[in-house]
């Protein structure tokens, strides 16, 4: 199910009717959209909020208040507290690799905090949260009211074990103030996280995203700036094997409804 719907400060009495009725017709399937999501084989919602007109368009709209694990998708608040309290000093900010070897071969040597948001290094960020500690992260956290809040338990293991858990709606509220700089961190660390954030750089669009896998689920998160216009959307779908195609399924999935949509070439 694909839905649009249009908010505003003030809705007149037509506004509401529409959007109630449009509430009442949840329901009905929009084929393109949900051959997508069948074409690739998964389960799965969405959602894209377009900042020009503030409209929201939806895909299984439930489930996007359904919160999940953020998993690796936590690596963008990590990072933003880590600049913010000077654990780490910039997007070059490097620690040195362990020795351990890992199952991805990319997270097999030292990384600064450009690369590793780029190559999703687990190791690297479970040491920025070590550093920061849980009382500051737990600060942050609550002021940027992250989903449930909760980091209960091992400070390096909270946003992948179902601690902490964040909906697709959270996600897009989140990412809107991120990308406004209305989040309560100085301009140079939002600015640097969204730097490092960016995936797509061409004449037609940019994409600043992060993706996220969790024992269930799969995230890819973030913004796109096309058509002098910028869209947040969040993705997120129930994880399968092979594990190779889920992790790239997560893209691709989102960049077809983007083109479906018209937002992308």
């Amino acid at each position: 199910m694909f839905f649009l719907y249009a908010c505003s400060d003030k809705p007149d009495e037509q506004e509401l009717q529409e959007k109630q009725e449009a509430i009442n017709n949840l329901n009905l399937e929009i084929p393109e959209v949900e051959a997508i999501f069948e074409k690739y084989g998964y389960i799965g919602s969405f959602i894209m909020l377009d900042l020009k007109t503030n409209e929201k368009f939806y895909y299984n709209k439930e489930r996007c208040s359904e919160r999940f694990s953020p998993a690796s998708t936590f690596k963008i608040p990590n990072s933003l507290i880590a600049l913010e309290t000077g654990v780490a000093s910039g997007k070059d900010f490097t620690l040195k690799w362990d020795g351990k070897q890992r199952f991805l071969s990319e997270w097999n040597k030292d990384h600064t905090l450009s690369t590793a948001i780029k190559y999703s290094v687990v190791w690297y960020y479970q040491e920025l949260a070590r550093r920061i500690g849980h009382d500051r992260m737990k600060e942050y956290i609550n002021k940027i009211d992250y989903g449930n809040n909760n980091i209960n338990g091992a400070i390096d293991k909270f946003w992948l074990n179902d601690t902490l858990k964040i909906s697709q709606e959270e996600q897009i509220a989140f990412l809107k103030k991120l990308n406004r700089n209305e989040l309560p961190f100085s301009e140079k660390a939002m600015n640097t996280v969204k730097e490092i954030m960016l995936r797509n750089d061409n004449e037609d669009y940019k994409i600043f995203a992060k993706t996220g896998g969790a024992k269930e689920v799969g995230w890819y998160v973030g913004w796109v700036e096309a058509n002098n216009n910028t869209y947040i959307f969040a993705l997120n779908i129930e994880r399968k094997d092979p594990l190779d195609k889920f992790l790239s399924d997560r893209i691709v999935i989102s960049h077809e409804l983007m083109k479906h949509y018209g937002i992308i070439p």
